[in-house]
Parts: structure tokens; sequence; C-alpha cells
């Protein structure tokens, strides 16, 4: 692909406040839509198994927002069919105006000529009858989620109600104590929004503009990364997306803009606040280390001798920048700081304060440290916090 002259040279630092304004993290622009605000902004939000003081689409829109409460967010996403589930970035949280945008995927999913789970005869069509009979219900009710107690052990209802999922017949219209429960689209999903009639190059290139603005600015790979495309599908569509060619101080690669986020500087109060691990503004590790020189991982899958800094480390974002790490634990009413990493001793208060924010949103009274990676850091720390309690 010959890439177009670009039309703006950015510096390193402005490329941080526009993609900082893209997440949410900087001004306060989707703050009076709430958690659907937030929703439509991101345009995805990551769901995970994994709940240390939250889960994942719980901790993102808190992130943004502050201490929302946990049934508001369960109810933005899925009262009144605001949202469906499907794969996106990952398995997401997606708004439910984006439903057209994945027909591309549906079909791949129905031409998908192998799958990892045989699919008794008869099996599919009896979820669907049964969906259509009873309505809204789990893989349990619909008669077993697994053969087994192996968690990969799928029954055979399970099997076809998680393709009928993935081909769009059927939707998960919420997560109930973190099972899927399912309906079918053509009674979840509104009339108008309900169809396939996008090709896959108009699926395509609505998706990669829509990652542009929920990114503000990034390369090839970040905007491929956003939904999980192929480098290939952006580069086909990516010069009719509406995003403009820029180049960005020491990115070293071809990036793209949304323009509206080039029309004004990116300015603003700036969130102090730990991230989930699977936040989108640090998605992707290549773009988080190139934008805030922070290498991100996840560690909860990693052996526990093997780990540097905790099971589910938690970045601490704080005047547009990564500033530290907390492993977070919850004892009874207070929260445990197993393991915090600083960026030096100007860390010390933001670090605080997001501790603070995040203990007083999860109902704990009380922050306790146990290891600080630079020991001579930890006493200011202990102290900031009692100042911060008392």
């Amino acid at each position: 692909m010959t890439t177009p002259r670009p039309a703006t040279d950015l510096t390193a630092d402005e490329a941080r406040r526009i993609a900082l304004r893209a997440q949410g993290f900087l001004g306060t622009p989707q703050r009076r839509a709430g958690v659907r605000g937030i929703l439509r902004h991101l345009g995805a939000i990551q769901l995970d198994t994994i709940s240390v003081l939250a889960r994942s689409h719980e901790l993102v829109p808190y992130a943004r927002l502050g201490a929302v409460g946990r049934t508001t967010v369960a109810n933005a996403y899925w009262k009144d069919t605001h949202a469906f589930e499907y794969w996106s970035h990952a398995a997401c949280i997606l708004p439910i105006e984006e439903w057209p945008h994945f027909a591309f995927r549906r079909r791949a999913y129905r031409d998908r000529p192998h799958w990892n789970h045989e699919l008794p005869d008869g099996t599919y069509d009896q979820v669907i009858k049964q969906l259509r009979t009873e309505g809204p219900l789990t893989a349990t009710e619909l008669g077993g989620a697994k053969r087994t107690s192996e968690w990969w052990d799928w029954s055979g209802t399970k099997v076809a109600v998680e393709r009928a999922l993935m081909y769009g017949e059927v939707v998960c219209v919420e997560r109930r104590g973190w099972k899927r429960v399912y309906d079918l689209a053509e009674r979840a999903v509104p009339e108008a929004l309900l169809h396939d009639e996008l090709d896959d190059t108009e699926c395509l290139r609505r998706l990669v503009r829509l990652a542009g603005q929920s990114l503000g600015v990034g390369t090839r790979a970040d905007i491929a990364d956003y939904h999980r495309l192929k480098g290939e599908q952006v580069d086909a569509v990516i010069a009719d997306s509406g995003l403009v060619p820029v180049t960005v101080e020491g990115w070293g690669k071809p990036a793209w803009a949304d323009p509206a986020a080039l029309e004004t500087p990116a300015r603003g109060r700036h969130r102090t606040t730990l991230l989930s691990p699977f936040d989108s503004l640090i998605w992707e590790r290549a773009r988080t280390e190139r934008i805030f020189g922070f290498t991100h991982r996840l560690e909860a899958y990693v052996p526990k001798q093997k780990r540097v800094y905790g099971y589910f480390a938690m970045p601490v974002l704080s005047g547009g920048h990564l500033v530290g790490r907390v492993d977070p634990a919850r004892e009874g009413r207070t929260l445990v700081a197993k393991q915090v990493t600083l960026d030096g001793p100007k860390a010390v208060p933001a670090v605080a304060q997001a501790l603070i924010e995040a203990a007083s949103w999860v109902d704990c009274t009380n922050v306790r440290v146990e290891r600080v990676d630079a020991p001579d850091l930890r006493e200011p720390l202990t102290r900031e916090l009692a100042r911060a309690l008392a």
C-alpha cells in the first residue's frame, strides 16, 4: 500500500494527549452520557473472567467516570438493548449500533469449514426452538453447559448456542452470575439494525474509522488490533475511511488520525486512576510502550514464581502518564496493595490517590501496603495513605 503524504506532523506529546482524550482520560466529553456514553465513545469494552477489585468491564467506566455503581454499569450495558456481546478485540461488549458492522465476521464464521467442537445432529435446531419458545436462557438452562467438569469440555447444547452466537442468530443479552444469557437476535436486536446488508468492504471501512476515532491517532497495527482486523483488511479500506495520514515524532511508522481530533488541541483535566490490564488505552503492548514508555504485561497466566509485577498488576495513570503499578487484593473491608511499583518519588501522591479512590469505590475503609519495589518509597507511600484516610 502506498501511504499518502501526511497532512500533519505531531509531536510525541501531542499524540499522547490526543490518545488520552480519545480514550476519555483527558477532559470529560462523555461524562454526562455516563456508562453508555463511554461504551459508544470506546466502541468496545473487553470482558474477562478475572475479578479482583471488580471485573474489567466495570473497571473501564470506573477509570473514566469515578465511583459509578456496579448495578448502574450492568444496567447501562444490558437494559433496553443498548449493547451486545461479540468477538471484537476479544470477547467484548459493543454498542448495539455496531451490530451491522460485524456482518463480515458473522459471514466468516458461517463459512468456516472446521470447528474445535463437534455439533451433534439436531442440537442446533433444538436450541433455536427452545429459545424461541422459552425466551432468554443460559446454557445451563438450555440443558447444560459442560459434559464434564473440564472447562473446555462443552456439551452439545453449549456448542450449538455458541455457534449460533457467532453466526448472529443468537445474541448474548446479559451476563448473569458471569453466565451468558442467550436470546434470538430477531427479538433482541432492534429491527432497523438487524441485517447483514453491509458488504465486507463497508464493514471494514466503518470499523477502521471507528477504531481511528477511539484511538485518536494510531499506526496500521494499532488500528488493526482494536477490533482484531488483519493488516491487509486495514490497507484495503483506510484510504476511504475518513482518517488522515500523519507523522508522529519518534514513532518510525506511518500513522493515521481522526481529523476531528486534530481540529482542537487536546486539553482538559487528567484522570488519576488504576487501570484494568484489559483497558483499551493499554490493549496493544507496542503502542503502550511507544506512547507512554511503559511496558505492560498481564501476569495472571504467568507461573507465580516468574511474575515481576503481580497477578493482576493495574497500571496507575496520572497527569497523562503511567506512573506505576499496583497488584491489588481485598481482605474484608481492606484493600491490599500486594505489590506496588513506583516511577520515582513524584509518583507517590498519585498512587496513594488512586488507591484511596479505588478502596472507596469497592466499599473498603482501609488500605494496606505489603510490598513496594523501591523500599525507600514505602514509608512515604504509607504516610500519604494515612494522611488521606485520616
